[in-house]
């Protein structure tokens, strides 16, 4: 069709209506075959199919999300995108979600509440079909408010309502692994140098190496877990005490990778062989730093995109009507190298 002055009409764009007539059938049947629902028939599947191709038909996608009950689409929140720790965790998430073809909006609230607030309202307006909670440490946290009826779930740090979907990573198994790796290497004299009291990981994994402790009839040596700071200059320090005190050590558990380097520095400035002398394990399995370490650090791997990707699977799970609540612990794994 041309207009008066000779040129080319504006193409009106197809509709579903359009792809309805051309097909045969009504606008309701034509949606439910594009979207692939169970109700229509395969022949008239494919009908509707052709007759969409035959016209180039594109579908509208926010008129499909208003139209259906889920826009296929997820938000995840997290408190600290740059957290090393949260990364391997959105990593193994998005893998998930990725296979599923969801599509995913992240949003990073800075450990800043009423940023996260102001994000979660951002998702449920976006008509996200659920969330994904990603926190910072393994401390349990609130649960978030949310006047939707949206499922929720959290990784990494646990919602403190026991009726939520959490999962976190097993750092008791975790304690207990180091422990019993070092007693299988027939080590007796074995210290724990920590990290801060006041993270669920530290207590969590002291809790762990005390049970493998007392399962096999020994004890710490100072009689308790250390607890201080997460860096190398408190491994150091507590390490150069440990040899030069009146107790013999045999073994040093690190709360934290960077705590068992420290260790290590302090044992080889003191002249003392690793693992010979005294063994050393840490916990988290940051690359950069047990391979960098002379020697290499055995080290408890948190195995943290698993634990995303397990996250996620639950999440699509509930988005499909089968929740369930309760904090999962992810498994953790040891991983041997030199310094035991």
């Amino acid at each position: 069709m041309t207009t008066a002055g000779g040129g080319k009409a504006p193409t009106t764009p197809v509709t579903l209506a359009d792809v309805a007539r051309a097909a045969g059938v009504s606008v309701a049947t034509a949606s439910k075959a594009l979207n692939g629902r169970a109700q229509v028939r395969e022949s008239t599947r494919v009908k509707v199919q052709e007759a969409a191709a035959a016209l180039s038909f594109t579908p509208n996608f926010f008129a499909q999300a208003l139209n259906s009950a889920r826009t296929g689409t997820i938000g995840m929140v997290t408190s600290d995108l740059d957290n090393r720790f949260v990364l391997p965790v959105l990593l193994g998430a998005e893998d998930a979600f990725g296979s599923g073809s969801l599509s995913v909006l992240l949003a990073d609230a800075r450990d800043d509440a009423l940023r996260e607030q102001l994000h979660l309202q951002t998702l449920l307006t976006r008509r996200v079909d659920g969330l994904l909670i990603v926190g910072r440490t393994t401390n349990p946290r609130p649960p978030v408010p949310l006047l939707a009826d949206v499922p929720v779930v959290y990784v990494y740090a646990p919602s403190s309502d026991p009726a939520d979907a959490s999962f976190t990573p097993d750092n008791v198994q975790a304690g207990r692994l180091a422990a019993e790796h070092l007693i299988e290497k027939g080590r007796t004299r074995i210290a724990l140098i920590n990290g801060e009291s006041s993270y669920a990981a530290a207590r969590d994994r002291a809790a762990g190496v005390q049970q493998a402790l007392t399962a096999a009839g020994l004890e710490l040596v100072g009689g308790a877990s250390l607890f201080g700071q997460w860096g190398e200059g408190w491994g150091r320090d507590c390490a150069r005490l440990l040899v030069r005190g009146g107790e013999p050590v045999d073994a040093i558990i690190g709360g934290s990778d960077h705590i068992a380097r420290g260790a290590i520095d302090a044992l080889r400035d003191e002249g003392v062989s690793v693992p010979d002398d005294i063994s050393v394990v840490g916990f988290d399995n940051w690359d950069l730093l047990v391979r960098e370490s002379r020697p290499p650090l055995t080290s408890i791997d948190m195995s943290l995109e698993q634990l995303g990707r397990a996250a996620a699977q639950h999440l699509v799970d509930a988005i499909g009507g089968a929740p369930s609540p309760g904090t999962v612990a992810g498994p953790v794994r040891l991983v041997v190298r030199g310094s035991t």
